[in-house]
């Protein structure tokens, strides 16, 4: 990237890191189980909610158990039950029908990350009912209230219930968005590890190896705090110790509850100091390929850390120490490489490949082109990448030696590793 192009990148950046403690970032009303949460039903009573769900979940024992809930306090609910993996906008558009055809006045929405965006998607499409998404992407486009929203997590990876994003894929474009707004916060959660029992492990892996990379590049970035490090570094602890249980054992509700909170930690810390490069291509992947969110983001990680060379060795050593991964007297160097052989091998022993066969060379400069708009200016990385940098991240996970080797050439990763103030 050329000098002017960086700094005007930097000057975004730290103009939102200063502005970050008068921005209203607010956590949502948290409750432990649906019995804890009926006082807040009760007072929808003889009102009608929105259920947003995906077509797995919706037969199953815990779309029952909500419903139930919901008859007992006199609460209606109209359900919208064909969530795709990636939201797409037609997803958004069939679900806003059915609630205002029911007169809705709530949200619930639950599932993973997928039910979880749509349901702030649809929110704010009835918020703004004349905008399309397309208007609503961006950067504090959904200025108005959305309606009330409770998100029930079925994953502990993507920390959707306390974040400020939707992520919505156009299909007709391939191109897959935020829309990110505060007015999108969901106004209350519930976290109850049972909800996540029936996850499968390959689920669980990467829906955790998601969480761990919100974590991750939360820490990393230059926006971040004292307050977003603790949660990102009590994320990483809770993730390294619990993620290899909770795939050999979906039993083991210990594990469950430690990986449902390392989320919602992981969530707080990255929707406050954002996110960054391993995300933008994760999204772009998904826009293209429908690639799952939380792999993309497993497969991805350990390469772009790579890449960011000896910037990022000095807190990746430090979330090594707090993994238990390293100590202290080792060098940052060694530390960082802990690290990131650490997330290596467990991606190994989930069964998470390293390299996505599906990206077609063809394809490589449009989703290069998406990933540098959706990063540049806003994300507030260790080493700043163009177009033609992020390119040669994506042969390098497709594994096109060749050209890989030209583009590296080219932008030469190597300068990362000697300009760590880059």
């Amino acid at each position: 990237m050329n000098p002017i192009k960086k700094g005007a990148c930097r000057l975004v950046q730290h103009a939102f890191h200063i502005a970050m403690p008068f921005l209203p970032y607010h956590d949502p009303v948290c409750f432990s189980s649906l019995e804890e949460a009926r006082p807040l039903f009760r007072t929808w009573e003889n009102k009608t909610v929105l259920v947003v769900t995906d077509p797995f979940l919706a037969k199953t024992p815990m779309i029952a158990l909500l419903i139930d809930t919901l008859f007992i306090e006199n609460v209606s609910c109209v359900l919208y039950d064909k969530t795709q993996a990636n939201p797409k906008v037609d997803d958004v558009e069939a679900a806003l029908e059915l609630y205002h055809q029911y007169n809705c006045s709530a949200i619930i929405a639950l599932g993973g990350g997928s039910s979880i965006d749509c349901a702030k998607a649809i929110g704010a499409r009835a918020a703004f009912p004349n905008k399309p998404l397309s208007k609503l992407k961006g950067l504090l486009k959904v200025y108005k209230s959305i309606p009330p929203l409770v998100a029930i997590p079925t994953t502990a990876g993507t920390g959707s219930e306390v974040t400020l994003a939707a992520v919505i894929t156009d299909e007709k474009t391939h191109h897959k968005y935020t829309i990110n707004s505060f007015t999108l916060i969901p106004k209350y959660a519930i976290l109850d590890a049972e909800f996540t029992r029936t996850l499968p492990p390959s689920l669980s892996a990467t829906t955790g190896m998601d969480a761990l990379c919100h974590a991750v590049e939360a820490y990393i970035g230059h926006s971040n705090t004292k307050k977003t490090r603790q949660y990102a570094k009590e994320a990483v602890r809770l993730i390294v110790q619990n993620i290899e249980r909770v795939y050999e054992d979906g039993n083991d509700m210990e594990a469950r509850s430690n990986m449902l909170h390392a989320s919602f930690l992981a969530g707080k810390a990255f929707t406050r100091a954002y996110v960054g490069y391993i995300h933008a291509i994760a999204h772009a992947l998904g826009g293209q390929y429908n690639i799952p969110h939380g792999l993309a983001n497993a497969i991805i990680m350990p390469y772009m850390l790579e890449a960011y060379g000896q910037a990022v060795h000095k807190p990746l050593h430090e979330l090594a120490i707090c993994a238990g991964l390293s100590t202290p007297l080792e060098s940052d160097a060694l530390g960082a490489e802990k690290f990131i052989q650490a997330i290596r091998s467990l991606n190994a022993m989930m069964n998470i490949p390293c390299e996505i066969k599906q990206i077609q060379e063809k394809d490589i400069p449009t989703m290069a082109k998406h990933a540098s708009k959706e990063a540049n200016p806003l994300y507030p990385v260790p080493v700043l990448m163009d177009q033609g940098e992020l390119e040669a991240m994506f042969y390098r996970l497709k594994n096109l030696e060749v050209r890989q080797k030209e583009l590296i050439q080219k932008y030469v990763f190597s300068t990362y590793r000697s300009h760590p103030s880059i």
